[in-house]
């Protein structure tokens, strides 16, 4: 049986940033990178079926241990979702197998696919455990010289929960979180985190990820949409699910696992990885509004909100009340003390206004507004002692695509990286004894 690393149909190993193919000639093989995946897949959005495409077909050059299913909204046993798509890996399985004998068997995947919590965490941050935390627990306490990569695509809930039932694991782990837009679903355990965990090892991608699907070079077949219709479409059971699941390319979640792959993981600061270059980040990001605020305050994109109300008379038990923001409701949390707290994170710069919904009259009704601004230019000159292992997305305006920050250090290796990803969706069309020869 064929072992080969490499990740092209008849090419040698000439990607110099992924994995394997990073070994000189004669020296040992680098050791493949343990990887837990965290995702929210089928919540809103189709980019974690596209990305677990990619991660399944390039399975054979990491150690996977895990894939977990994790909050968002109200969706449950989404893990139904991870089982489906295995099912699809298990047809191509026979080919790929062929091209190297590390790619995982389906059984042995449905063992790893685990669920996560099906709700947000409440104002603490974190709740109670679940076969996801638990998962994450167990991989961070195996006796492994290799760190334990969580990639986290959704929310970070059952993070926060595994880091609050055992804080010791903290030094096993690198985190690469896709945030952004993920955060809004994940604020209290976000701001669990950030609070109780400023030393975690960690990767907060608000808008680098952005890179794999936005600018870069989108001439001809690399055009989001052609390279679906021409390189994706037609290649095996995955190649006809990805082309299934959306007309075009966006995988945002992707950068994770080509980052993991890169030469120098361990410094995100280092140039030339497919999956962003981060630099220290500053304090994070916090606001407490006490009364109402207006669109004349101003916050940072993707920091924490805190709006806070405290009606003269405590509310009755039972009370819901929930934070309405461009159509979305997010849960409000009373503390014992009949406060209420409404965290909400936005997820670009312009104006929000806000609405509080709820059966309580002294909530209901309640509105407000503020705007957002991305993060400063000069804020990577002041990162922060606080968060000594916290990276994220460089502020530098040459680095921006358009308004989102880092996206280029993603996507000046669109080619590279579709190219890879084209040549290993062919692994699954055809065996490697119909491979023409080198």
């Amino acid at each position: 049986m064929v072992n080969r690393l490499c990740l092209s149909l008849a090419l040698v190993c000439c990607l110099p940033n992924l994995g394997g193919c990073a070994t000189k000639p004669g020296a040992s093989p680098a050791p493949r990178p343990r990887v837990v995946v965290s995702t929210d897949i089928g919540g809103t959005d189709f980019d974690d079926f596209q990305s677990l495409v990619h991660l399944l077909v390039t399975a054979d050059v990491i150690d996977l241990e895990g894939m977990i299913a994790s909050p968002w909204g109200e969706a449950r046993h989404r893990r139904d979702n991870l089982l489906k798509i295995i099912s699809v890996y298990e047809q191509d399985y026979p080919h790929l197998r062929t091209w190297s004998d590390l790619y995982p068997t389906p059984d042995s995947l449905r063992s790893l696919a685990k669920q996560g919590g099906s709700d947000s965490a409440d104002l603490r941050g974190w709740g109670e455990r679940t076969e996801g935390s638990d998962w994450i627990i167990q991989c961070a306490r195996r006796k492994d010289p290799r760190p334990l990569w969580l990639l986290i695509w959704g929310g970070i809930d059952d993070l926060a929960q595994a880091l609050h039932d055992d804080p010791s694991i903290k030094e096993n782990l690198r985190v690469y979180w896709i945030g952004g837009p993920n955060k809004k679903w994940s604020t209290t355990a976000y701001d669990y985190i950030a609070r109780e965990h400023p030393d975690l090892w960690i990767i907060e991608s608000n808008s680098t990820y952005r890179g794999f699907f936005t600018g870069g070079n989108q001439a001809g077949s690399l055009g989001n949409a052609a390279f679906v219709a021409t390189r994706v479409k037609g290649h095996g059971a995955l190649g006809d699910y990805f082309t299934s699941i959306a007309p075009q390319v966006k995988m945002g979640d992707s950068p994770s696992l080509t980052y993991v792959l890169g030469a120098d993981p361990e410094n995100p600061a280092a140039s030339g990885n497919w999956g962003g270059r981060y630099v220290r980040a500053w304090d994070r990001p916090r606001y407490t509004f006490t009364s109402p605020p207006t669109a004349k305050d101003e916050v940072e994109t993707f920091a924490i909100v805190d709006l806070v109300y405290q009606p003269a008379a405590p509310a009755p038990a039972g009370t819901k009340a929930t934070l309405v923001v461009d159509g979305q409701e997010f849960a409000g949390y009373m503390t014992a003390s009949g406060v209420w707290h409404f965290l909400f994170s936005p997820k670009e710069a312009k104006s929000w206004t806000y609405t509080i919904k709820s059966t309580f009259p002294a909530l209901d009704g309640q509105t407000g507004a503020f705007t957002s601004r991305m993060p400063a230019a000069d804020r990577a000159q002041h990162p922060s002692a606080r968060y000594p292992h916290w990276w994220t997305d460089d502020p530098a305006p040459e680095f921006s695509e358009g308004s989102h920050q880092g996206a280029k250090t993603v996507n000046q290796w669109r080619e590279a990286f579709l190219n890879d990803f084209a040549s290993r969706l062919e692994h699954c069309r055809i065996p490697a004894s119909s491979a023409s020869t080198p």
